[in-house]
């Protein structure tokens, strides 16, 4: 019991040790200079504290707590030696590897523009693979379910998708009329492409057994489409939507900064341009937080749709 007790309150040895370590030893360049980062560091101690408080009493933060605490405190130690590489011993050279605590500054003091950013992202992104899901979902049933569109579409798909769709990137900048549609076309071709492999792969192998057990109850084409072959080739297309989203994610950037006057792509782009990496990683952090939060909700949705598969595949 006392190992796990003292497992838990790791974290808070950790921003106890990154406290001290920021403000006792000198910085090595006036120019690391931060306003936030001792804040900061005090917001997660008294967090912490008040988790380790909270799991006293309750079985079961005590036991997420017990999980967690160990890459928790690994995660503000290795801030810490960031600190120590940039601020402190100035090994890592300004401008391109700023001090954690000027990342922070950066997310703080720039906080509207970054949103502003992230918000123009999330539009961009949500509508270029609802487009391409769709496009994916219908053209991979077609595919897979019928043997003349397969003969005539298969072809098509083999040549087209294996092209990265920042390739298509001068083409689709010439004949859309906007770089937002230029940027959707794209965005759509990279989800299109996994999502058509995997939906006709998943429909083409489902079992004869099924659509005989319902032709026999008298179901139709449509209802052998829509009630048998797409739900039991489920499992297949989120794998299809989860390469997508992969997908989706590295070409939202670039085609940001390559066309698009406003995102994050676009934020770094014009963070870089004025040498204020602090921004670049700032925008960096807000980026792995938001697509890492998009996959953790489309795998909740896949636990919930595939109940029967739920922890099969874990993020």
């Amino acid at each position: 019991m006392k190992k796990t007790i003292l497992k838990n309150i790791m974290p808070i040895v950790s921003a106890i040790i990154a406290i001290c370590i920021s403000k006792l030893v000198p910085d090595g360049l006036t120019a690391y200079g931060t306003k936030f980062w001792i804040p900061f560091l005090i917001i997660l101690l008294v967090v912490f504290v008040i988790i380790n408080i909270i799991s006293l009493i309750n079985k079961k933060v005590f036991t997420k707590l017990n999980e967690k605490a160990p890459i928790m405190s690994v995660l503000i130690l290795i801030l810490s030696f960031w600190e120590i590489l940039t601020s402190k011993l100035a090994i890592l050279p300004l401008p391109y590897f700023p001090a954690p605590g000027q990342v922070i500054d950066a997310i703080i003091t720039d906080w509207n523009r970054i949103l502003v950013s992230a918000l123009y992202s999330l539009r961009l992104l949500a509508v270029g693979f609802l487009v391409g899901a769709i496009l994916g979902l219908i053209t991979g049933v077609m595919i897979g379910w019928n043997k003349k569109l397969n003969y005539w579409l298969s072809p098509l798909q083999k040549i087209i998708g294996p092209i990265p769709a920042t390739a298509w990137i001068p083409i689709a900048m010439t004949i859309f009329p906007t770089t937002f549609t230029a940027s959707i076309f794209i965005l759509a071709l990279a989800v299109w492409f996994p999502v058509t492999v995997m939906t006709s792969s998943g429909v083409a192998n489902v079992r004869k057994s099924y659509f005989e057990v319902a032709q026999t109850l008298g179901a139709g084409e449509r209802y052998l489409i829509f009630k048998v072959a797409i739900p039991a080739a489920l499992p297949n297309i989120f794998i299809g939507l989860f390469m997508g989203l992969g997908m989706s994610f590295v070409t939202l950037i670039v085609a940001e900064m390559l066309g698009v006057k406003a995102g994050l792509g676009w934020y770094i782009n014009w963070a870089q341009g004025w040498a204020e990496y602090s921004k670049v990683y700032a925008s960096l952090v807000v980026m792995s937080l938001i697509f890492s939060t998009i996959i953790t909700l489309l795998f909740k949705v896949r636990d919930k749709v595939l109940i029967w598969q739920r922890g099969l595949i874990k993020w």
